[in-house]
């Protein structure tokens, strides 16, 4: 819903973007996890509804932002040798609108997303994006779109808003290895307990983070856009940037 929904995090997502006027985006999104590495390769990608709903508002919902189809061709080549389905099928799915909604609520900024490999470890995620750091010059922004904990098995007690203990203690265990530059243990973080494990059940939504974490030059700082979670069930919503 925040999609279609103002609240501390699409304001927070909006003033964040406003001043930025990028030639094209690139999204790496939760809910594009599939054998092997993709990227979108047409001229206007369809909004994808991949999920389901029961609110008009979000099955009705459209985002017409074109594609950009020689971006798409760019960064396969410069991924190589890593091989790269250019993919005609896919468009925009939820994890890329929810957050261009916000963005780019114009939606006048070409896109295209570039899918998560399921096949591959979190170390791969990590050091894929780096190759797409020439990009960066180019005017093209790194958008990934997941969460550090998604944990939909798990809810709050009845009634209850506070999160589960473990939560915010895998929150806060991120915040520090965020802030001392610990990528290693952030990349190896099923070696990071039972909390880890809570938070990060599945890979899917984790490994966007890791692909932005990824493209981190060096002397960039890391800031925090937004954080704190949301909802029935236990969702990091922690945004950064990195500039």
């Amino acid at each position: 819903m925040n999609a279609v929904t103002a609240n501390r995090y699409t304001d927070a997502w909006r003033t964040f973007f406003t001043p930025l006027r990028p030639r094209a985006a690139i999204v790496i999104s939760a809910h594009w996890y599939v054998g092997g590495t993709r990227v979108t390769v047409q001229a206007q990608p369809r909004t994808v509804h991949d999920f389901v709903s029961s609110k008009g508002a979000l099955d009705r919902f459209d985002y017409p932002a074109p594609g950009d189809v020689a971006l798409a061709h760019r960064v396969r080549d410069l991924l190589a040798p890593t091989p790269v389905t250019l993919d005609e099928r896919w468009g925009y799915d939820h994890g890329a609108w929810v957050v261009l909604a916000h963005a780019f609520p114009n939606a006048d900024v070409p896109v295209i997303e570039l899918s998560l490999d399921r096949t591959q470890p979190p170390a791969f995620h990590y050091a894929l994006t780096r190759a797409l750091d020439p990009l960066r010059d180019e005017g093209v922004v790194l958008i990934g779109s997941g969460n550090i904990i998604h944990n939909l098995e798990i809810g709050r007690g009845p009634g209850s808003d506070a999160p589960m203990d473990w939560a915010p203690r895998f929150a806060a265990d991120v915040h520090r290895r965020l802030e001392r530059g610990d990528h290693a243990g952030l990349i190896a973080y099923d070696r990071l307990g039972r909390d880890a494990q809570l938070a990060v059940p599945t890979p899917d939504h984790y490994l966007p983070f890791l692909s932005i974490l990824g493209a981190q030059r060096d002397g960039e700082r890391l800031t925090t856009i937004v954080d704190g979670d949301r909802g029935a069930y236990d969702l990091g919503m922690l945004s950064f940037a990195i500039q």
